[in-house]
């Protein structure tokens, strides 16, 4: 008979795909929100959350992993932000975005380590998670960071401008094409609907809807929020124009010969 805690916990264990990109006018963020445990058991559920400090900050955590993990890690977040301590550190009093990624990387451990120390992870890594921390504090630089399941992390920079958690490999030649730091949020944005409608196509693990967050330098606030369904106008144009446009790039390449070109006579 099954572990009934078992099956909880396996019930959350989803692939997603999140991708957070920085750029000389701030920041582009965006994810999925599927859970599933197979084809049939298929819930929705958001992997990005945001706090602000008005005219003081702005933060960002987009997730991808165990659900129960990261739900566990966000939820002792809010409890931080709500009863702030020394003994409770607060993402929303840290001094620096290096110290939010660290408070966030320290907090991701534990819980992981927690629920292998009893005894919960048996059979392989299904606890593990992974997270996107994205934000600036102000007189400081729009920061951008991948927090990894042992807690340690990596800051974006000039060579590595953006991050992509969970199903990264079908969206990725997308943004590596297609990026650039100058590039307005609009082009942005439609450069990451590419990337996503890529990754919809070749994965049943991601779907709609989309969250999608704008935050432009020095404004503390998103600049634009917004759930992108399955029904939105926009992302179905640029669903079905990428595909044409990928049509007639083939068909526009030279054909290929079974015979062999014949050389040009030497002079």
């Amino acid at each position: 008979m099954p572990d009934p805690a078992r099956t909880v916990e396996n019930a959350g264990a989803a692939m997603t795909y999140c991708v957070g990109m920085v750029l000389d006018k701030g920041l582009v963020l965006m994810s999925d929100t599927r859970t599933n445990s197979g084809v049939d058991n298929i819930s929705v559920f958001r992997k990005m959350f945001h706090w602000s400090v008005p005219g003081e900050r702005i933060i960002t955590i987009m997730t991808a992993g165990n659900l129960a993990t990261t739900q566990a890690v966000i939820s002792q977040l809010e409890e931080r932000n709500k009863a702030p301590g020394d003994r409770r550190p607060s993402i929303l009093e840290a001094p620096t975005m290096f110290q939010v990624a660290t408070l966030v990387g320290k907090l991701l451990r534990d819980v992981i380590e927690r629920r292998q120390d009893g005894g919960m992870q048996s059979e392989g890594p299904r606890f593990t998670a992974s997270m996107i921390v994205a934000g600036q504090i102000a007189e400081m630089e729009p920061r951008l960071f991948m927090v990894y399941p042992e807690g340690n992390f990596i800051e974006a920079s000039f060579d590595t401008p953006f991050f992509q958690i969970g199903e990264t490999k079908y969206g990725r030649p997308i943004l590596l094409r297609g990026y650039d730091a100058k590039m307005t949020f609009e082009n942005a944005v439609k450069l990451m609907m590419v990337s996503f409608d890529s990754t919809l196509a070749a994965n049943l693990s991601v779907g709609l809807p989309f969250d999608l967050m704008v935050i432009e330098r020095d404004r503390f606030e998103p600049l634009h929020h917004k759930r992108i369904q399955n029904t939105d106008v926009y992302f179905k144009s640029i669903s079905s124009s990428w595909s044409e446009a990928l049509r007639q790039a083939f068909h526009s390449l030279p054909d290929y010969s079974f015979e062999d070109p014949v050389a040009p006579l030497e002079p």
